[in-house]
């Protein structure tokens, strides 16, 4: 196949290594990519964003399916003006992909297709936000309605804080503010072409910044997957998935396709295992990020059939996406100053002897260079490089991950030391 891979992060960059891992003969384009991205793919120069800009490409170069990455070509509709023109795209429509681009459109569709949640009250002014304080209690959790790249959610048991927070975005538009649950959190992912569903094997990301899940929330610090410990509640994994698949994302999905919106792409799933059962913290209209990093290299199912599948409603033709029984984890390495002030610009070496430790993998979240022929790649965000590290068990994968971090030199740059610690006991 040929295949157009919209986005410049590591969820791309992973998506693309899985394409490439199944069958060498696939012809993959990247637009923009990255330095990491342009080692697997051919970076061409088309405007993510730009739906006639990406029609007109995949329409030239005779591209057999688009896929989309990132959440903001999506809510900006650029699946729409492709699909329109009878070309295979993966990701939803504009007014389904409001599922991730407003938390209010989300807690709306969950209500009506009868899906457990939280409560939530949207506020538009001062006023609103301080009544909901008063009825929903402390620990306070903020959202921004609208994308705010993985930065528009506090939770604190700070008031004066939360109001800030909620004070920031009001000019922007409505905020959520919602009950505040407790419980582990479990990412899963569907596969949906607007009819069917098929999910991917669950994972558990690392928001916080630093050790011990402290620090500032971050768009992930890492991942793991399997979970293991879904069994001692569930039975299994399998058990899991059937139920959230019963009771969350087929009737999300059944609801957008009765409004006409159908949701043709990634759906995942933000869950959170509560005293009183499953619960839905929130919806992303794409593969999340760190999460695929660890899920699709367990993946056994070929992952082009699985997307041109969703593309072109098929998917019930294909049985359930089968795993490997190794375990993943992934550890993010950033920037020094991430997330409130990332440093750029700096050089980074010792990739090469990281890519070296058995089983490891480097997957590239912002890079960019080299900075002279034969020279080092140069760090272009606050998540710069994503070490993925697959073995029998947690134990062998932590020992991978962080033997190959430890080799990589970027000044001044972190990484937590306690991904998947827990279950590598």
């Amino acid at each position: 196949m040929k295949i157009l891979v919209l986005g410049s992060g590591a969820r791309e960059h992973a998506i693309i290594l899985a394409l490439r891992a199944e069958h060498k003969g696939h012809e993959i384009l990247c637009a923009p990519g990255n330095a990491g991205i342009a080692q697997h793919a051919t970076l061409v120069e088309v405007d993510p964003m730009d739906g006639s800009a990406v029609r007109a490409f995949a329409d030239e170069h005779a591209v057999d399916l688009v896929v989309i990455g990132p959440e903001a070509p999506l809510v900006a509709g650029v699946a729409d003006v492709v699909r329109e023109h009878g070309i295979p795209v993966f990701g939803p429509g504009r007014a389904a992909a409001q599922l991730e681009g407003s938390k209010a459109f989300a807690k709306r569709i969950m209500e009506a297709a009868s899906v457990p949640t939280g409560r939530a009250v949207r506020a538009s002014s001062t006023a609103q936000v301080e009544a909901a304080f008063d009825d929903l209690g402390a620990p306070y959790v903020v959202k921004a309605d609208g994308l705010a790249a993985g930065k528009g959610v506090i939770v604190t048991s700070d008031r004066a804080a939360a109001l800030a927070h909620a004070e920031h975005y009001l000019p922007h538009g409505p905020v959520l503010i919602e009950e505040f649950l407790t419980g582990p959190e479990v990412s899963l992912f569907f596969l949906s072409d607007g009819d069917t569903v098929r999910a991917l094997s669950p994972a558990q990301d690392f928001k916080r910044a630093l050790d011990g899940d402290e620090g500032p929330n971050t768009g992930g610090m890492g991942a793991y997957s399997p979970l293991p410990w879904l069994d001692e509640q569930f039975g299994s994994e399998a058990a899991f998935v059937e139920e959230v698949t019963r009771t969350v994302a087929l009737p999300v999905v059944k609801q957008l396709d009765a409004e006409g919106t159908p949701f043709i792409g990634l759906l995942y799933a933000g869950l959170i295992l509560t005293p009183a059962g499953v619960r839905v913290i929130e919806f992303n209209a794409r593969f999340g990020d760190p999460e695929t990093q660890v899920v699709l290299p367990r993946l056994r199912t070929p992952l082009s059939r699985l997307l041109l599948a969703a593309a072109t409603g098929t998917l019930e033709d294909q049985p359930q996406p089968q795993f490997s029984d190794d375990v993943a984890i992934t550890v993010v390495l950033a920037s020094e100053g991430y997330p409130e002030a990332p440093q750029t610009g700096r050089p980074i070496e010792g990739l090469a002897e990281a890519a070296a430790v058995e089983g490891v993998g480097i997957v590239h979240a912002a890079t960019a260079g080299p900075d002279a022929p034969g020279g080092n790649l140069i760090a272009t965000g606050g998540r710069v490089l994503n070490v993925v590290a697959t073995g029998s068990d947690f134990a062998d994968a932590r020992t991978r991950a962080y033997e190959a971090i430890g080799r990589i030199r970027l000044d001044g740059a972190h990484f937590r030391t306690d991904i998947a610690a827990r279950v590598a006991q």
